[in-house]
């Protein structure tokens, strides 16, 4: 395992402020290599990349079981570190359940949690991809999945759950193989509208223009910290809400003890001290680059832009059409990334198309990092459906 995959799997992705539930291990973490290249979406060929995943419980003797979780931006295959209300033992008849279902969830390509991405060897030239790593689309990272389910023996998803880019993911496997696909669930996300394609350009942009970036061919060692940092800050701001923001910190000083009102060190007043929101925007974006590469944030940043199931077809209602399963549709009241309403409008988009699908709405001032921050609440609003 890389030193950034050891590193999401010791911590990464805690609920702020709560306990957290003692995460399920799974019974098996290892590698597929795809044994053929596999052609993209943009025309170009990735020569038989590696996905890495995790399996939680076992195939039944019907190989009926089978769930597939797919994980947000900067997630990973080990659904059970981050997302481990999902599994809550306390409800009968949960959602997921490793005593009843097999559970497998697969990294992301060009993620830097063991699969193939930018800092992997291209087989074809023996270097590192660096900023040659070409852009992979959500379908293309479906694609891959399906032929490891193959490779386990797996024909048929009982469900697919997913929040954010991990709700892409989820949807686009209903249209992309409707005939294996039983019930999706899709949290949080519908194709980005100009708000949120706008704080990923900002966010690439602080990344690119770090010095130390140096084209995207930086040493692993070395990568650009002030810029990958600067971008987590900005994403944070799209994913908490100005409600949560006011509540926790207000015009609060930094809880260090910085006096805002303070000249700077040098006597200057061009900086000075923090205010609390600033000390955690910081914070925040210190921890990152331990744990995330920068190059890894821009292919994945990419894969989430571009998503849009509808692009290549005459209109929504064809594409939707193709869908056969169920899906439910989680909106976040707070969200200001993909607006609770785009959610819903998705959602009619698909019963206007004659989908079996169904709009819930999480009531939370918590914004887009609801679903992972305020699991308990997902969960009871998940299974208030069954």
């Amino acid at each position: 395992m890389s030193r950034m995959a050891h590193a999401e799997k010791k911590g990464s992705g805690a609920a702020e402020g709560k306990a957290r539930r003692e995460a399920p291990e799974p019974i098996y973490e290892g590698d597929f290599v795809l044994d053929e290249p596999l052609l993209l979406d943009c025309g170009r060929t990735l020569a038989n990349p590696t996905l890495h995943y995790a399996v939680y419980g076992r195939l039944d003797a019907a190989r009926s079981n089978a769930v597939l979780v797919c994980h947000a931006l900067s997630g990973s295959a080990l659904v059970g570190s981050w997302w481990p209300e999902l599994f809550a033992p306390e409800i009968e008849e949960r959602l997921v359940d490793t005593r009843r279902d097999c559970i497998v969830c697969v990294n992301l390509l060009g993620s830097c949690y063991g699969s193939t991405g930018p800092a992997s060897v291209n087989p074809e030239t023996g270097h590192v991809y660096g900023p040659e790593f070409p852009l992979v689309s959500i379908r293309d990272n479906v694609r891959a999945q399906a032929r490891l389910l193959d490779s386990l023996g797996i024909e048929r998803l009982r469900l697919t759950i997913g929040g954010s880019v991990g709700g892409m993911q989820a949807l686009q496997w209903a249209i992309e193989f409707p005939q294996r696909v039983e019930r999706s669930v899709v949290i949080g996300v519908a194709p980005l509208g100009a708000m949120g394609l706008a704080m990923n350009h900002v966010q690439r942009m602080a990344i690119v223009n770090d010095p130390e970036w140096n084209g995207g061919k930086y040493l692993t060692h070395r990568q650009p910290r002030r810029g990958l940092s600067l971008a987590r800050q900005i994403a944070t701001l799209s994913y908490k809400s100005p409600e949560l923001f006011e509540e926790r910190f207000g015009r609060n000083p930094n809880r260090n003890g910085e006096d805002p009102w303070s000249l700077d060190a040098d006597g200057g007043g061009l900086q000075g001290g923090r205010f609390d929101v600033s000390g955690y925007l910081d914070h925040q974006g210190a921890r990152f680059p331990e744990r995330f590469d920068a190059n890894s944030y821009l292919a994945i940043l990419r894969t989430m832009d571009t998503w849009d199931p509808t692009r290549e077809f005459c209109n929504a209602e064809e594409v939707y059409r193709r869908i056969k399963g169920a899906i439910l549709l989680i909106g976040i009241s707070s969200d200001g990334l993909f607006p609770a309403r785009d959610v819903q409008q998705l959602a009619e988009a698909m019963q206007k198309a004659g989908v079996r699908a169904e709009y819930r709405e999480m009531i939370t001032a918590h914004g887009h990092d609801a679903f992972l921050a305020e699991q308990t609440e997902l969960v009871r609003l998940l299974h208030s459906t069954e």
